[in-house]
């Protein structure tokens, strides 16, 4: 109903147009009696229409897509800046704690004011080829289980934003999680698993620490960039970074 009645709108406006163009050539014409001039005028307007339609879609269509495209790309900063906030940061504390993070890593990623955008993409193809090892001895997978299943809710609610879909590494990483959520609700025991399943678990928790590290410096790239003060913030609270302190001496 209401697309037949906007096209009626549309119909009744293109029909008061094209009735009122008529109506000033004929005055045209009534006053100046020329309708070689009117002819002249008119094929020139219906010849230049290709090309003026050909600028509009060149240009203000791009501009329009440009500017959507931004006000997207901000939409989705905003959400993957409250993952981080509401869960990601703490997730990335668990895996540090879990994992074997050597002194390497943390001298890589103790990023600071100082940082150009090339610094973080070169800690970011670092972190790519960085073998990440789950020590058996320091992992609490309940503890792991149980701060995922904390966080349930608001996990669904992000899976369930459409902004996202225009993100796909940032989808990655969620489906990542939830993967491994899954796995570790689906276990009924987590004190005496096999090797093998241990294992499983490892590459599951590997493939999310890598995806979080990878979001976590692209977006700390855009905070550095337009928001200085919560870059400062992140700064303070580095989990790399052992003597970062979020009070400001």
């Amino acid at each position: 109903m209401e697309t037949a009645r906007r096209s009626g709108w549309l119909f009744l406006l293109g029909a008061a147009l094209l009735l009122l163009s008529a109506i000033l050539y004929f005055i045209h014409y009534l006053i100046f009696r020329d309708p070689h001039h009117i002819y002249i005028y008119l094929l020139g307007d219906l010849a230049f229409m290709p090309i003026e339609v050909l600028l509009l879609t060149l240009i203000v269509d791009r501009m329009l897509g440009a500017r959507e495209k931004r006000a997207t790309m901000e939409k989705m900063n905003m959400v993957i800046g409250a993952f981080f906030s509401e869960m990601g940061l703490e997730l990335l504390n668990h895996l540090i704690r879990s994992g074997s993070c050597p002194a390497e890593m943390a001298a890589r990623l103790k990023f600071s004011a100082a940082w150009s955008d090339a610094d973080f993409r070169k800690a970011a193809d670092w972190v790519k080829g960085f073998d990440y090892v789950l020590d058996r001895e320091r992992t609490d997978l309940y503890e792991l289980r149980s701060f995922l299943n904390s966080r349930r809710d608001f996990f669904l609610r992000m899976l369930e934003n459409p902004t996202l879909l225009e993100h796909d590494t940032f989808t990655d990483l969620l489906w990542a999680v939830d993967h491994l959520s899954e796995e570790l609700l689906f276990r009924k025991g987590l004190d005496d698993i096999s090797d093998p399943d241990f294992a499983h678990l490892e590459g599951d928790v590997r493939r999310v620490f890598h995806l979080l590290i990878f979001e976590w410096l692209h977006y700390l790239v855009h905070l550095k960039n337009n928001y200085p003060y919560l870059f400062s913030l992140a700064v303070r609270t580095n989990p790399f970074d052992e003597e970062a302190c979020v009070e400001i001496a």
